[in-house]
């Protein structure tokens, strides 16, 4: 079985977490205009705004909230607000590699509050660098509903679309991609009837490490879970092996 990089316990509960906040679609929102501000706002020719798209939907958001999020990403629309994208790297206890994908409107802030969640934590920052060349970025679809002759064929039309790894974990299948085939892969899979659980980029650790000490493994999964419920935070990432 490959090794896979995500904190794919703490995403999941993060997941849920988010999806009870009353500033979810505020935080969706940002990563769709994030996406058409770099991009362009036409999803068929803007891969990452499709998956914004596609993440607002699952949601339920709004038409109107995700075209309001496009024109304010293209400039269309102007509320005085800037919002960016700043990724943190960093270290937890026991010298755990983490990655901190934020949304933000106020860099000073973000990266104060960031850094005191880490040191009540036995973390730090890290320096550009320090961290990310342990990881690399790739296509991630999860799907969870199959039956033995789907599993046939979606391993069958990964391979046939470039697929980079196809592993099973948990009773889920997990298909890794080029990000910038991630979009097309999904389509596919959905018209011939497969139902996608999610299909996201995702960093993914290169060398998982396995954690045997069930001390340092707690306060890590306590900081992650400190991280996650941050308002700014998108995404983290640790090198631990599932």
């Amino acid at each position: 079985m490959s090794g896979h990089s995500k904190w794919s316990t703490i995403k999941r509960k993060k997941g849920i977490a988010d999806a009870k906040k009353s500033n979810v679609f505020a935080k969706i929102s940002k990563i769709v205009s994030i996406a058409a501000r770099d991009g362009g706002g036409d999803p068929e020719a803007n891969y990452k705004l499709r998956l914004a798209i596609d993440k607002a939907r699952a949601i339920n958001m709004p038409l109107d909230n995700i075209s309001r999020a496009i024109k304010k990403g293209t400039g269309e629309l102007d509320d005085g607000s800037q919002i960016e994208e700043v990724v943190y790297e960093a270290y937890g206890p026991g010298g755990v590699a983490i990655i901190i994908e934020t949304i933000t409107d106020n860099k000073n802030r973000t990266v104060s509050e960031i850094k005191k969640i880490l040191s009540d934590a036995d973390g730090k920052l890290g320096g550009g660098g320090s961290v990310s060349w342990l990881f690399e970025r790739k296509g991630t679809i999860r799907i969870s509903s199959y039956s033995a002759a789907d599993k046939e064929k979606i391993e069958l039309l990964a391979i046939e679309n470039d697929a980079l790894d196809i592993i099973e974990e948990d009773s889920n299948l997990i298909i890794y991609s080029i990000p910038e085939k991630l979009s097309n892969l999904k389509e596919i899979l959905e018209k011939e009837g497969i139902k996608i659980d999610s299909s996201e980029i995702e960093l993914i650790t290169k060398n998982p490490v396995k954690i045997d000490n069930k001390n340092i493994l707690e306060k890590v999964e306590k900081l992650m879970e400190e991280l996650g419920e941050h308002d700014d935070v998108n995404e983290i990432y640790s090198n631990i092996e599932d």
